[in-house]
């Protein structure tokens, strides 16, 4: 009861914080910009552009997305459609929030350097893509776009999820051309927005506690066992192999170690000169991974 009530509430503050990161990205740096972002959000903005700006954005937002997450809690997961549903209610409201506080947007308009749209654009994709990164961590969805491909999935779960998200990024592209005047400058601003927030996203989601998996063939495992242990504060596990072209017994340590720590692991493998080593990037790194 105590723990479904913690993780309720986690998940409640998750979705709160990403909805205030992704509006704050919008409210700040997209909106106020002229380029919409992917997704089912892009086309509610480019709706906000077609009516003269005169509808409120956050109205739209809802009115585009929410009935997505309603058809989500019926056909596929109830508590995900609830969840998503506060999401877009916070990262929708959060701008009009701002607004009423008269919280002054970053305009590259009012800059006068057209160049400064670029920065928009970044600031736009890094900080939606972890608003993004936190509801896709935690809940597998992070708007209309994957609310959509959860549904397909659903009734056709042969269909490739990937396909049916980049036609719909593609869409708003398309149409950003002809809606923002035929000019390139909104297509590609909303380009480098997508391409900045995937990266993020696919960083976040590959683990922040990232490291480097070595394997190193040796015949002294204890001494180097013992170096690693002492000099890396990371344990070891040894595997006993056998060399195929020499016929020989020798061992195998596994070792995880931070990036900032290859270096030094290199320096105590040439120490071994008998050794062989072999490395490679492991994207999450779990339990008692102390340093």
């Amino acid at each position: 009861m105590v723990k479904n009530l913690k993780q309720n509430l986690t998940d409640i503050l998750i979705a709160v914080a990403s909805g205030l990161i992704v509006g704050t990205a919008y409210y700040f740096f997209q909106n106020s910009n002229g380029f919409a972002p992917g997704g089912v959000g892009g086309l509610a903005t480019i709706t906000y552009k077609l009516l003269g700006y005169k509808v409120s954005w956050a109205i739209l937002m809802i009115a585009f997305n929410v009935p997505i997450f309603i058809l989500v809690s019926i056909f596929v997961n109830k508590k995900l459609g609830v969840i998503l549903i506060l999401y877009m209610v916070v990262q929708s409201l959060s701008t009009e929030l701002y607004k009423i506080l008269g919280a002054k947007p970053y305009s590259a308009a009012n800059n006068g350097e057209d160049f400064e749209i670029v920065f928009a654009c970044i600031a736009t994709g890094v900080i939606s893509g972890l608003g993004f990164s936190l509801m896709l961590r935690r809940f597998g969805a992070s708007g209309g776009t994957y609310a959509i491909s959860s549904l397909i999935k659903r009734f056709k779960p042969a269909t490739n999820i990937a396909y049916v998200s980049f036609l719909m990024d593609s869409s708003v592209v398309g149409i950003a051309f002809f809606v923002y005047g035929m000019k390139i400058t909104p297509v590609l601003c909303t380009l480098i927005n997508l391409f900045i927030a995937d990266v993020v996203v696919d960083y976040f989601l590959g683990g922040i506690k990232s490291g480097y998996k070595f394997e190193i063939i040796t015949d002294k495992p204890e001494e180097l066992s013992a170096e690693l242990i002492e000099k890396l504060k990371h344990g070891v596990t040894e595997i006993r192999v056998t060399g195929m072209y020499s016929h020989t017994d020798k061992y195998m340590i596994i070792c995880i170690i931070r990036k900032k720590q290859v270096g030094e692991m290199m320096k105590i493998i040439q120490r071994y000169p008998g050794s062989f080593a072999s490395f490679e990037k492991v994207s999450e790194v779990f339990g008692r991974f102390k340093k």
